[in-house]
C-alpha cells in the first residue's frame, strides 16, 4: 500500500471518528495528510469508498485484537473476549462505535452502502464470536454486554465499566 493512500486513510479515520462523517470534507482530509486532492481521487473514487475502506479496516484491527487476545490470554472465552473489547475500549473507542455513529449520519438512507455496511458489522460480531463455540444467544448476549460497555465508557470512567462488565460476564457463564 502507497504511504500517500495509508496517510489518507489514518489521517481520514482520525477526523472521522473525532467530528462526524458529514462534518469533514475531503478538502479538510487532505491539507490534514498533506496529499492533493487527486492523490485522494486516485486512490478513492469518492468519500464514500473512502469511509467504506475505513470501516473495513477498524473491523479488521478489532477482530484482529480479539483473535490475538484469544491466543494468548487465559481464561473463559467470554472473559478473553471481554477482556480484547476493553483494551480496545481504552486504546481505540474513547469516542464510541464508530460504526453506530456512522448508521447515525447515513440513517436517512436505509440501504446506503454505509449502512448495510454497518449492519454487516454487527452480524459479523456475534458470528465471530460463535466461531469460538458460544451459540448464537450466548454471542448475542456477550454481543449486546460489549455494546453497552462502550456506550457507557464515553460517560463513565473506564475501570467502572470494566468492574461491571467482567462481573456481568460471570454471570452469563453461571447461567
Amino acid at each position: 500500500m502507497s504511504s500517500k493512500r495509508e496517510d489518507l486513510l489514518i489521517t481520514a479515520e482520525r477526523l472521522f471518528y473525532a467530528h462526524g462523517f458529514h462534518a469533514i470534507g475531503l478538502k479538510a482530509i487532505v491539507q490534514e495528510a498533506g496529499v492533493a486532492l487527486m492523490t485522494l481521487y486516485n486512490h478513492f473514487a469518492s468519500k464514500e469508498e473512502l469511509i467504506l475502506e475505513i470501516l473495513n479496516r477498524r473491523e479488521q484491527a478489532y477482530f484482529d485484537l480479539l483473535k490475538k487476545v484469544i491466543d494468548e490470554e487465559m481464561g473463559t472465552v467470554q472473559e478473553k473476549l471481554t477482556y480484547g473489547h476493553l483494551l480496545w475500549l481504552k486504546n481505540s473507542a474513547s469516542n464510541g462505535c464508530m460504526f453506530l455513529r456512522a448508521k447515525e449520519e447515513f440513517s436517512s438512507e436505509p440501504n446506503h452502502s454505509i449502512v448495510t455496511r454497518v449492519n454487516s458489522h454487527k452480524e459479523n460480531l456475534i458470528h465471530f464470536i460463535q466461531t469460538y463455540g458460544l451459540p448464537r444467544i450466548e454471542a448475542l448476549k456477550l454481543s449486546l454486554l460489549c455494546e453497552g460497555s462502550t456506550s457507557m465508557a464515553e460517560t463513565t470512567d473506564i475501570k467502572e465499566v470494566e468492574e461491571v462488565l467482567m462481573s456481568l460476564v460471570d454471570c452469563i457463564e453461571a447461567s
